[in-house]
C-alpha cells in the first residue's frame, strides 16, 4: 500500500528521490522496498497500491474511544450513531472510556490496551489522537478514524501537529499496518445506506462532508450509493487510496469526488489510471480554479490546490471527468454509473415543440455533441405518424398530438432503431397531462427494450408530478434531469468517457524504467543551481537528439566572420550568457546578416550592448538562419503536486500574450502528444493557412516526446526548460530548436 508514503511534494523532497541516471535504492512502501521494475527512471512508482479497506467499511469489531451515553454530550450522539451502524454491518462494538463501566448497556474498558479482542476499526472521539496511535499499533488495530479538528486547516501550528500525527501513523503502519482516516473528518462513512436499490452504485469521496450530501441523497431518487469516504485532512489515507479501492469493487459503477486539494499528484494519477484500466468513471469537483477558491480551499483542508491548468490537464489525461457544480456531480455520476456503453455517438433530440427541440439542439451542438441528420428513409418512416410540414431531420418535432395515442411509441422506437443514434434525449419543458404522462411512460417502456441511452429533461420546477416522481424516477433505464445544461454535460461526459476507455493505454506501462544513453551525456552538462547559456542549453538538446541550427560560439570579431563562412550565409548572431533570458528586448539578436562586414559590425554592437547593460557573456553565437516554418514553444516546468510537466504551444516573442498552450504530466505517449496539439486554438496554423504549406507534425510530436523523456530522466537535475522558438518546418523537413533556456535544480 502506498498511502503512508504520500505527502505534499516540495523541491527538497524531489531532490531526495531516486537520481534517474545512477544506482539508487528503491523508496520504501510502508517500510518495504518497492520492486525496481515498479519504478520509473526518476524513482516514482508506476502502479497504484490498493489498500485493503474491506475491514474499514465492514469491520467485524469496532472500538469507540471516548464513548459516552451522558445526555447533552457531543460524543453521546456519535456513539449512538456508531452503535446503529455497527448493528447494520454486523460488527461487535466495544466502548472505551477511562471512568465508565458501561455505555448504552455495553461493557466499557478503560483503555485500548484492555480491549477484549483485536479490533478492525477504532473511532477516536478525543481532542488529541496522537497519544493513542502507539497504543493502537500495539494492539494491532487495522484502521482508525480521527474526528478532531485544529490541524493543518488552522495554519502553521496546526500543520506541524498534523505532521507529527502523520509521522506517528507512518511509523506505526510500518510495524502493524495501521491506517488513519482524518483528522478533521466526520461520520459520513457510517451513514445509513439504502439496501433496497439495485444496479451499479456510486461510491462517494469528499474532503468536506457537507458537499457530498447532494450525491448521497440520490438514493431518494432510486440511485444506489454504496460507500462514502470523508477524507478530511488526509494525514494518511487520501482520496487516491479510496479511488483505487472503489475501482476494484464490483458493485461500483462510478466514483464521485469532491476534492479541495490533492495530497500527492502522482498518487492521484496512479489511482485514476487504475480506474481507467478497469473502465470505472471518476467524476470530480476540484475547487481552486480561481485565486479566491484556492485560498479558501487551503484554509479548509490545508492542502495545496495546485496550478489549476495542470490539474485540469492531468485529469483529462487520465479520463477523470471534471465538473464544476455539485448538481453536475450528482447528475453526471448517476448517468455514468448506470448507462451502458454507447453503440454510436450520435444524439437524437425528440420533442413535442419545434422551439424546444431547436433550443436544446443549439445548446447540445455548441457543447460538442453530434446530432446526425436522420436518413431520408428514416424521415419518410417518421412522416407516417408526424405531419409532413414538421421537421424530422434531427431534432424531431412531432407537433404534440402523436404523443397522446399509439403513434408516440412508434416514433420513439423508430428513432432508437437508427444505427447512427446512440442517445435519445427528450426535453419536456413542462407537464401537460395526460399527454406528458403517456410520453413519459412510452419513453420508459422503450428504454426497457433497448440498450441505447434514453434521457429525459423534466423542466417543471414543481417536481411532484406523477409522471416525474413515479414513472421517470421509477425507471432504472431512463436518465432523468431537471435542466438542459446538466443533461448535456452528463451525456457529453458519457460519450467522451466511452471513447477514452475504448482507446486507453496506460502510459505507466510504457514509461521508461532505465535511463537512456542520452541521460548520462545530459547530466554531464548540468550545472546545479544555475541557468545554462543558450549554447549550453542547445548542447543539452543535442544530447537528446533534438535538432538545433548549425552554430559556433565565438569570442572575437574575426572568429565570427570565420564562423559565418562555415555556418553559411545568411546568419543570425546572438549574445550568449547564462543570465540572458530575453535577448530580443535588449537588442542582443541580429538576423539576416549576409556579409563579413555585417557580421563584424554585429559582433561589436552585441558586445557593446552587453557591456552597457552589464551583462556577462560567454561569447556570441553565429547561427544558421532558419525560416519558413511555424514558431512553437515546448518546455518543462515543475508543478508542486505533479512534478515535471511538459507544455507545448504557439511560440515566438508573443508567447506570453497568446498564452495558447497545452500541458501534460509525463509519462505520456504519442497519442497524448498529438492531442496536446489538437487543444491549441491556433491548431490550424500547423495544417497550413493562407497558402503556406502544412508543417512536419511528426517531427513536432517527436520533439515533444523527447522533451518528456528529458523531464523524466533529468527530474532531479532540470528545474525548467524552454525551447522557444522551435521552428517547425514544412512537412518532411523536421523541426529546429532556434533558442533554448535551461535552469538546473
Amino acid at each position: 500500500m502506498l498511502g503512508s508514503t504520500h505527502g505534499t511534494l516540495t523541491t527538497d523532497s524531489r531532490r531526495a528521490r531516486v537520481i534517474a541516471c545512477g544506482e539508487q535504492p528503491a523508496p520504501a512502501v510502508h517500510g518495504r522496498p518497492a520492486a525496481t521494475d515498479d519504478l520509473d527512471v526518476s524513482g516514482r512508482p508506476l502502479y497504484a497500491g490498493v489498500p485493503d479497506l474491506d475491514r474499514f467499511f465492514r469491520p467485524e469489531s469496532v472500538a469507540v474511544v471516548g464513548a459516552s451515553d451522558a445526555e447533552g454530550r457531543p460524543n453521546t450522539g456519535i456513539t449512538r450513531q456508531l452503535l446503529a451502524w455497527a448493528e447494520r454491518v454486523g460488527a461487535r462494538l466495544h466502548p472505551v472510556h477511562p471512568t465508565r463501566e458501561t455505555v448504552f448497556g455495553l461493557p466499557c474498558v478503560p483503555s485500548v490496551a484492555e480491549l477484549p479482542e483485536q479490533v478492525d476499526l477504532a473511532v477516536l472521539l478525543v481532542s488529541d489522537p496522537l497519544p493513542l496511535i502507539e497504543q493502537l499499533a500495539e494492539t494491532k488495530v487495522r484502521f482508525a478514524v480521527a474526528f478532531a479538528s485544529g490541524f493543518a486547516e488552522t495554519g502553521t501550528v496546526g500543520a506541524a501537529a498534523q505532521d507529527r500525527l502523520a509521522d506517528a501513523v507512518r511509523r506505526s503502519g510500518i510495524r502493524s499496518g495501521l491506517r488513519l482516516l482524518g483528522p478533521n473528518t466526520n461520520l459520513n462513512a457510517f451513514e445509513k445506506f439504502r439496501d433496497d436499490l439495485d444496479g451499479p452504485a456510486i461510491a462517494l469521496i469528499t474532503q468536506s462532508g457537507h458537499q457530498g450530501r447532494p450525491v448521497f441523497t440520490l438514493q431518494e431518487l432510486g440511485i444506489r450509493v454504496s460507500h462514502w469516504a470523508p477524507t478530511g485532512n488526509e494525514a494518511d489515507l487520501e482520496s487516491a487510496d479510496f479511488i483505487s479501492y472503489f475501482s476494484e469493487q464490483p458493485e461500483v459503477g462510478a466514483i464521485a469526488c469532491y476534492v479541495e486539494g490533492l495530497k500527492d499528484g502522482r498518487s492521484f494519477l496512479l489511482a485514476a489510471d487504475r480506474a481507467a484500466r478497469r473502465g470505472v468513471p471518476v467524476v470530480a469537483v476540484k475547487v481552486g480554479r480561481t485565486e479566491t477558491g484556492a485560498r479558501t480551499a487551503a484554509s479548509h483542508t490545508g492542502k495545496l490546490t495546485g496550478a489549476d491548468a495542470v490539474v485540469d490537464a492531468a485529469m483529462r489525461q487520465y479520463g477523470v471527468v471534471r465538473v464544476d457544480g455539485l448538481d453536475e456531480l450528482q447528475d453526471t455520476a448517476a448517468l455514468l454509473a448506470r448507462a451502458r456503453p454507447p453503440s454510436a455517438d450520435g444524439v437524437a433530440v425528440y420533442s413535442i415543440s419545434g422551439g424546444t427541440g431547436a433550443h436544446f439542439s443549439d445548446l447540445a451542438t455548441e457543447a460538442g455533441l453530434r446530432l446526425p441528420p436522420l436518413s431520408p428513409a428514416k424521415q419518410a418512416e417518421l412522416h407516417q405518424w408526424i405531419p409532413e410540414y414538421l421537421d424530422v431531420t434531427n431534432p424531431v418535432d412531432n407537433g404534440g398530438h402523436p404523443v397522446g395515442d399509439w403513434r408516440g411509441r412508434k416514433i420513439i422506437d423508430a428513432i432508437l432503431a437508427d444505427p447512427a443514434v446512440g442517445v435519445l434525449i427528450c426535453p419536456i419543458t413542462g407537464p401537460f397531462p395526460p399527454m406528458s404522462d403517456k410520453l413519459a411512460q412510452d419513453l420508459v417502456d422503450a428504454a426497457e427494450q433497448t440498450d441505447k441511452l434514453v434521457c429525459v429533461v423534466w423542466g417543471s420546477p414543481v417536481g411532484t408530478e406523477s409522471a416525474y416522481r413515479d414513472t421517470l424516477l421509477g425507471s432504472s433505464r431512463v436518465a432523468t434531469f431537471r435542466t438542459f445544461a446538466n443533461c448535456i454535460t452528463a451525456v457529453r461526459a458519457h460519450l467522451e468517457h466511452a471513447r477514452f476507455t475504448a482507446s486507453y493505454r496506460s502510459p505507466f506501462d510504457e514509461a521508461p524504467r532505465t535511463p537512456s544513453p542520452s541521460c548520462r551525456k545530459a547530466r554531464a552538462l548540468m550545472r546545479p543551481g544555475s541557468r545554462l547559456s543558450e549554447h549550453a542549453a542547445k548542447q543539452l538538446l543535442r544530447a537528446y537528439g533534438i535538432r538545433v541550427p548549425r552554430e559556433q560560439l565565438v569570442t572575437s570579431a574575426a572568429a565570427s566572420v570565420r564562423a559565418a563562412g562555415l555556418v553559411g550565409y545568411p546568419v543570425v548572431m546572438k549574445a550568449s550568457g547564462a543570465r540572458l533570458a530575453h535577448k530580443t528586448e535588449l537588442g542582443l539578436v541580429k538576423v539576416g546578416l549576409t556579409s563579413a562586414s555585417q557580421v563584424r559590425d554585429a559582433y561589436r554592437e552585441l558586445t557593446d550592448i552587453a557591456r552597457y547593460e552589464d551583462v556577462s557573456l560567454d561569447g556570441v553565437l553565429v547561427c544558421q538562419m532558419v525560416e519558413q516554418g511555424v514558431e512553437m514553444v515546448v518546455g518543462v516546468t515543475h508543478d508542486d503536486l505533479f512534478g515535471p510537466t511538459v507544455t507545448v504551444g504557439l511560440g515566438g516573442v508573443l508567447v506570453e500574450v497568446l498564452q495558447d498552450t497545452a500541458v501534460r504530466v509525463p509519462p505520456f505517449g504519442e497519442d497524448q502528444a498529438r492531442s496536446m496539439l489538437d487543444e491549441l486554438r491556433g491548431r490550424a496554423l500547423l495544417d497550413g493557412v493562407r497558402g503556406r504549406p502544412p508543417v512536419d507534425l511528426d517531427a513536432l510530436v517527436e520533439v515533444i516526446l523527447r522533451v518528456q523523456r528529458m523531464a523524466l530522466e533529468l527530474d532531479t537535475d532540470l528545474s525548467e526548460l524552454d525551447i522557444n522558438p522551435l521552428m517547425v518546418l514544412p512537412r518532411g523537413q523536421g523541426a529546429v530548436a532556434l533558442d533554448a533556456l535551461a535552469i538546473c535544480h
